[in-house]
């Protein structure tokens, strides 16, 4: 988990408890799996005693961070990151330790505290006077968007002067000598630690980790319906499953030393027995199991295997064998309503699927029938002209739909 790391931090980690600090971006109202790697660093900073502290960035998010962009994004209004600072505050709530009788309690602030009533001069005589444009253009992040096409704004251009002000407002207020973050962050972050140095006369330290990657060159964490998110709401417990036990074999072995609390002779002996047979896909389901339990909890880690069981490993069997409850209780499957009418009259395939939405066309529809890529109650289909009626219907009131390998849809007639 370790990338760059400043001259001296693993001797202060050694030498006493120590504050450190993570930014989280709160863009939305949720975190997504791309945020795990920083709340396990904090985790383990607290885990071997030090103090985490979680900074959200209510006041940078109205900015943007240019690291790792090619374009300005849009700003956030007000009450829209409110409502996100309060939903990633309560996700935070869960995975670390905020019980203040501990002496390495977690705590959170937000930057737009401090900010909000800072004057735009104040800030230029308190900030912007301590580091150099000249140090500013060094940073790959801004070098990179000046030489491109679309520029940097002078928006943009201030935000490492504020994420370093960041780190100096927690070492002066919260004794925090440490900052972390993805080895995106390594410009900003040495701008914060600098920032210390010149304007209180101290030192300050850093590491980063390195952005996680899959092995296919795809981006880490978004699938075919975007990102996969920490909020039951947004990725169901049985998605979010579904997204680790997916994962490529390369993949699996470089995450599980990532993602688990597992330790090193565990993990060892598991990567040696999925050589000997990779087709259990013992890796993945060891991962699966260890992040739905970290994120959701053992209740829905459950009922996300009881959903797979029922979706795949009882594929051969036929779909009337599924009760109302099995239907009706399974996680992760879309489910909606279609007029009962219709399906008395009788609707051809093509019609149905984009009627539904599961194709956004008839040609897509047409297409993936003919290709054997749709199944109805677990009945492959092939012929575009089939006629879907009444007599189909599971217990009078259900199709169950399958589009490709891992789609599931469950019409109901109403």
């Amino acid at each position: 988990m370790l990338q760059d790391i400043m001259p001296g931090t693993a001797e202060q980690l050694e030498k006493e408890p120590t504050t450190g600090y993570i930014g989280f971006d709160p863009t939305s109202d949720s975190l997504h799996i791309g945020s795990l790697v920083p709340i396990l660093l904090l985790l383990h900073l607290q885990k071997a005693g030090h103090r985490p502290v979680a900074l959200l960035g209510g006041a940078t998010g109205m900015i943007g961070d240019p690291s790792g962009k090619s374009e300005e994004r849009n700003l956030l209004g007000e009450d829209q990151l409110e409502k996100n600072v309060a939903g990633i505050k309560k996700q935070l709530s869960k995975f670390l330790d905020f019980n203040s009788s501990q002496p390495n309690a977690a705590t959170i602030v937000n930057n737009y505290d401090w900010f909000k009533g800072m004057g735009f001069i104040e800030f230029l005589r308190d900030a912007g006077k301590h580091i150099t444009v000249n140090y500013m253009m060094s940073k790959d992040s801004v070098r990179k968007r000046i030489e491109g096409e679309t520029g940097i704004s002078y928006t943009e251009f201030a935000y490492q002067l504020m994420q370093g002000y960041d780190f100096y407002w927690l070492y002066k207020h919260k004794n925090c000598k440490l900052q972390m973050g993805g080895s995106d962050q390594w410009g900003n972050i040495t701008t914060g630690a600098e920032f210390i140095r010149r304007k209180a006369g101290a030192e300050a330290f850093a590491f980063t980790c390195p952005l996680i990657t899959k092995a296919d060159g795809g981006k880490f964490g978004k699938t075919e319906k975007g990102n996969v998110w920490l909020d039951p709401e947004k990725t169901s417990p049985y998605q979010f499953y579904q997204f680790w036990l997916n994962a490529a074999d390369a993949d699996a072995e470089k995450w599980i030393r990532i993602f688990t609390f597992l330790d090193r002779p565990v993990i060892e002996a598991l990567i040696l027995e999925h050589h000997k047979d990779p087709g259990a896909r013992l890796l993945q389901k060891t991962l699966a199991k260890e992040l739905t339990v970290f994120v959701h909890n053992q209740e829905e880690y459950e009922k996300a295997i009881e959903t797979t069981e029922k979706l795949f490993s009882q594929q051969n069997a036929p779909a009337e064998q599924l009760s109302v409850s099995d239907l009706e209780s399974m996680e992760g499957v879309v489910k909606f309503d279609y007029p009962l009418e219709k399906l008395k009259q009788g609707i051809d395939i093509v019609s149905f699927l984009a009627e539904t939405t599961i194709f956004p066309s008839k040609g897509e529809a047409r297409k993936m029938v003919q290709q054997g890529g749709v199944s109805i109650n677990r009945n492959k289909q092939s012929d575009t002209n089939t006629r879907l009626d009444q007599d189909l219907l599971l217990h009078s009131q259900y199709l169950l739909v399958q589009k490709g390998r891992k789609n599931y849809y469950l019409v109901k007639a109403v």
